[in-house]
């Protein structure tokens, strides 16, 4: 399995960055009132008419305690049959925390990403971002040193013992921490098929990955079980860290780049990245690793 080269991250990164300005455009038309499916339906209109052609996933939006994924269930299916997984008539309230996540694909690239933000001010929310920061750099440092997915993982869910937080990722199809993303084949057509919310062609290959893996002792879907008991493997994985703390969720999404021998983040310009800097997080962060 061979690292990216240079003319396939940078379609990555054109794609990365189209989900993330379509989260924060939508965020700032956002209005107490407005529906989970209103807010799924506009990010989705936004990309049509930037010129996504296919997607992992069409966008989701969680409202209030369901950025905790409060009442969801830990599944091991695709997630095609939870509905509560699903945008839903939940309005948005003053104060209240929201997600975003979206996961386009443009001309064979497919980015995932999650986006965070309040309407108004939130407390709670604003420590579980500032602490998302520690996450971040934990995995990059873990995956540098080849540590297993599964090690990982656990770290991760160690992390979120320590600062008293549910791992609330593990609600998501499979447990998973991340998923691979791969290129695919770019046939020139315009739109592509969606089931249940979810991409056929992106579903198909992570699919045919997962049958690859099971032959090869490797797996495409990440998180702390046996099948994730495996060196990091390059290509590319959609990471997301997602925390819950008294009815109130957060996590970022992001592509993470694995190499034979390294790895690094696809994009530090990012809005968690921007985030953390504007708070003064990213340099004490970038000390405290120095030293």
């Amino acid at each position: 399995m061979k690292s990216p080269n240079n003319k396939d991250l940078a379609g990555f990164r054109d794609v990365q960055n189209l989900a993330y300005r379509c989260a924060e455009t939508v965020a700032s038309q956002m209005t107490p009132g407005i529906t989970e499916r209103e807010t799924a339906a506009l990010m989705q209109a936004f990309l049509d008419a930037e010129g996504a052609d296919d997607c992992f996933h069409r966008p989701f939006a969680w409202f209030g305690d369901r950025t905790a994924f409060r009442g969801f269930i830990g599944f091991k299916h695709l997630g095609g049959f939870n509905p509560a997984f699903y945008p839903g008539h939940r309005r948005l309230e003053e104060n209240m925390p929201f997600i975003l996540d979206c996961a386009p694909t443009c001309n064979g690239y497919t980015a995932d990403i999650g986006y965070c933000g309040v309407i108004g001010s939130n407390p709670t929310l604003d420590k579980l971002m500032d602490d998302l920061l520690e996450y971040r750099v934990l995995i990059l440092d873990l995956v540098r040193q080849r540590r297993t997915l599964a090690e990982v993982s656990r770290a991760v869910d160690q992390l979120c013992q320590k600062h008293g937080y549910e791992p609330r990722h593990k609600a998501y199809p499979f447990e998973v921490l991340a998923h691979r993303v791969e290129k695919l084949e770019d046939d020139g057509q315009k739109r592509h098929l969606s089931l249940a919310r979810f991409g056929v062609r992106n579903i198909s290959a992570l699919l045919k990955e997962r049958l690859r893996g099971a032959k090869e002792g490797w797996s495409p879907l990440w998180n702390s079980g046996a099948g994730s008991e495996h060196p990091p493997t390059p290509g590319l994985w959609a990471v997301e860290p997602h925390l819950g703390f008294r009815g109130i969720g957060a996590k970022w999404e992001e592509l993470l780049v694995v190499t034979e021998d390294d790895a690094f983040w696809l994009d530090d310009d990012v809005p968690q990245v921007r985030r953390w800097k504007e708070r003064g997080l990213w340099e004490q962060s970038c000390e405290t690793a120095a030293a």
